[in-house]
C-alpha cells in the first residue's frame, strides 16, 4: 500500500509543526483570482480538460509520450556510462512501472497541472530503492521561514502523511514557471482554461442542434375559418402526438408531413451568424493546441496552413515542445539523483536516435565532420558526445 510504504521512510509526522513557518505561505499557497467561468482549480481542470475535452485530451498525449520514448543516456564530465545505478532505477523505478510509463504519468501531471513530485523510498543502498509518482492535486508545501519548502503533504480523504525534506531529500518538486506564486507552477491547461470553456460550449451547442433542441425546424400555422386563430385542446393533443409519433427521430427522417385544413409549414433555417460556432470552436481548438506547444495539424484541425508539411510541423513539435521540456525534467531528476548517490552525472535526452531529427542530425554531423579545423575531441564536444579515453 502507499502509505505503508511511506511510513517505512521514517519519516516522522511530528518533525514538522503543522503551523506553516512563513509568515507568506497563506498567501503564497493558494490562488486568490476570481473564478470566470468554470472552476480553476486543478481536479476540475483536469475533469472538463483532460478528461472531457478531446483536443486537450490528445495534446497532452501527444507531449507526454514523444517525451518518455526519447531514449536517455548516463554521462558525466568524463565518459558516457552503459551500465550505472541510476539507470538501472530510471529503467525500473518500482515494481509495476518502467521508465517510459513513470515519465509518461510524469510528464502528463506536470501539463495538467504544472507540478509533479517523485518520491524515494529507501532501499539497501545509498540510492532509492523505488522512485515513485504522486498525484500533484494530493500534494502542498509546508514553507519554512526563508520561503523553502522543509515539508510536503500529501492527503487522501481525511488522512496525511508529512515527507520531511530538512533531514533530506525524499520528494522532487518539478514545476512549470509561475510568475505569480513562489511554490506551485502554471499548466498550459490554466493557460488554456478560457478557450476550453468555448470549446466545450461549442460542443454542446452542436449537439442542441443535433438533437433538435437549439431551434426548431419550421413551424406549423395554424389559420382557422372564421377568424380562429387557436386550435382547440383535442386538435392540439393530437397533432402533437401525431408529429411525435410520425415525424420524430432518424426512423422517420425524410418522411412528408400531411397538413390538413388551416394548417400551414413555415421552415425555419440558420442564418450565417446562427452557424458561427463551428468556426468559433475551431479557433478555441487552435488556440488549445498553441497553449500546449502542438502545431495544430498534428491534430487535425482544419485550416491550420502554417507549416509547409506535416514533416516540418513535426520537426518543430520535437524542437519547441517536447525536447525542452524532456531536459527540464531529466536534468531535475539526475539533480535529484546525483544527491543520492554524491557523485555529479547527468541524464539527458539522446538526440541522435530521435527519427523527427533525422535530418537535423545527419546535416550537423556533415558540417562538423567537413571542419579540418577541428580536433577529434573538439568535433565529439559538439555533437555531445564524451571524450574517448585516448583523448584524456
Amino acid at each position: 500500500m502507499l502509505f505503508d510504504f511511506m511510513r517505512k521512510s521514517g519519516v516522522a509526522p511530528e518533525a514538522v509543526p503543522e503551523r506553516k513557518a512563513s509568515a507568506t505561505g497563506p498567501l503564497v499557497g493558494w490562488s486568490t483570482g476570481r473564478v470566470a467561468w468554470s472552476p480553476r482549480d486543478t481536479v476540475s481542470l483536469t475533469r472538463n480538460g483532460f478528461l472531457g475535452n478531446p483536443i486537450a485530451f490528445r495534446s497532452v498525449r501527444l507531449i507526454a509520450e514523444a517525451a518518455a520514448a526519447l531514449p536517455l543516456v548516463l554521462q558525466d564530465s568524463g565518459r558516457r556510462y552503459e551500465t550505472h545505478p541510476v539507470l538501472d532505477l530510471v529503467t525500473r523505478p518500482n515494481p509495476v512501472q518502467g521508465r517510459a510509463e513513470l515519465f509518461e504519468a510524469l510528464y502528463a501531471q506536470l501539463l495538467l497541472s504544472g507540478n509533479a513530485y517523485l518520491e524515494a523510498v529507501p532501499g539497501a543502498g545509498r540510492l532509492p530503492g523505488e522512485v515513485h509518482l504522486l498525484r500533484s492535486d494530493r500534494m502542498s508545501i509546508v514553507p519554512g521561514p526563508d520561503g523553502w519548502p522543509v515539508a510536503y503533504d500529501y492527503t487522501v480523504g481525511p488522512r496525511k502523511l508529512r515527507f520531511d525534506m530538512t533531514a533530506g531529500s525524499p520528494i522532487c518538486h518539478i514545476r512549470s514557471f509561475h510568475p505569480q506564486d513562489d511554490h506551485y507552477g502554471f499548466s498550459p491547461l490554466q493557460a488554456a482554461a478560457v478557450a476550453l470553456d468555448v470549446h466545450v460550449a461549442a460542443s454542446a451547442w452542436s449537439k442542441a442542434l443535433l438533437d433538435n433542441a437549439a431551434r426548431p425546424s419550421g413551424a406549423i400555422v395554424y389559420h382557422g375559418a372564421d377568424g380562429q386563430a387557436s386550435l382547440s385542446a383535442e386538435q392540439y393533443d393530437r397533432l402533437v402526438g401525431e408529429i411525435e409519433a410520425n415525424h420524430q427521430g432518424a426512423r422517420n427522417a425524410g418522411r412528408p408531413m400531411l397538413l390538413e385544413g388551416g394548417l400551414d409549414w413555415k421552415p425555419m433555417g440558420f442564418s450565417p451568424s446562427d452557424m458561427e460556432f463551428q468556426q468559433t470552436k475551431e479557433a478555441a481548438a487552435r488556440e488549445i493546441a498553441i497553449a500546449f506547444g502542438v502545431p495544430p495539424m498534428l491534430l487535425g484541425i482544419p485550416g491550420e496552413a502554417t507549416y509547409a508539411n506535416y514533416q516540418e510541423a513535426h520537426r518543430a513539435f520535437y524542437r519547441l515542445t517536447v525536447l525542452p521540456l524532456a531536459a527540464k525534467v531529466v536534468a531535475a531528476v539526475s539533480h535529484w539523483l546525483s544527491g543520492f548517490t554524491g557523485d555529479p552525472v547527468e541524464l539527458r535526452p539522446d538526440l541522435d536516435q530521435v527519427p523527427a531529427l533525422a535530418a537535423e542530425r545527419d546535416q550537423q554531423w556533415a558540417r562538423v565532420a567537413a571542419a579540418d579545423f577541428l580536433t577529434e575531441a573538439e568535433k565529439r564536444m559538439l555533437l555531445g558526445l564524451p571524450r574517448l579515453p585516448e583523448q584524456e
